[in-house]
């Protein structure tokens, strides 16, 4: 669901760019597959992401989108990831993301369709993962990736000069 708040920019800019705060979640069920939904938008898989709202915190947001999306409680336990990323929407809306991955721990609910984002919501093994783009990939990457270190792109680094996992 498009916040009022977009809405009511987009009443103004039409298809423009818009710079705006965004969270990802990489979510394990207790077998270690992973929680991926099929966007609404555009068809394809993706972790569960979303806009932090005019004065809601990150963690707060990431915990409410997927719950929002897919009926889960999660924690989030730890920030894996930061990076700006453009999308261009089928409708030819453009956004530019500042993304904050998380780790998330799994508290409880069942994992199914929870709004009008989502299509499908599934658990995947990580080895058997269905095509992704490349945020969608850097986000699982760094949240798995066995570090406590956040990732970030170095500075001067654009989005499209990134090396990131095929």
């Amino acid at each position: 669901m498009i916040p009022d708040y977009i809405l009511r920019m987009r009443k103004h800019i039409g298809h423009d760019l818009l710079w705006l705060p965004s969270v990802s979640a990489v979510v394990r069920n207790n077998v270690g597959e992973l929680l991926l939904g099929k966007r609404t938008d555009d068809g394809r898989w993706s972790v569960v992401s979303g806009i932090v709202e005019p004065g809601e915190q990150p963690a707060t947001a990431v915990a409410r989108e997927v719950r929002e999306e897919t009926g889960l409680d999660v924690e989030p336990i730890r920030l894996s990831s930061v990076v700006s990323h453009p999308h261009t929407y089928p409708n030819g809306d453009r956004c530019e993301y500042l993304n904050l991955g998380f780790e998330c721990r799994l508290l409880g609910g069942d994992a199914r369709v929870n709004d009008d984002e989502s299509e499908a919501v599934e658990w995947f093994a990580p080895d058997r993962l269905p095509a992704l783009d490349a945020h969608a990939r850097l986000v699982i990457e760094h949240a798995l990736g066995g570090t406590a270190e956040t990732f970030y792109l170095p500075a001067g680094t654009a989005w499209d000069d990134r090396d990131l996992p095929r």
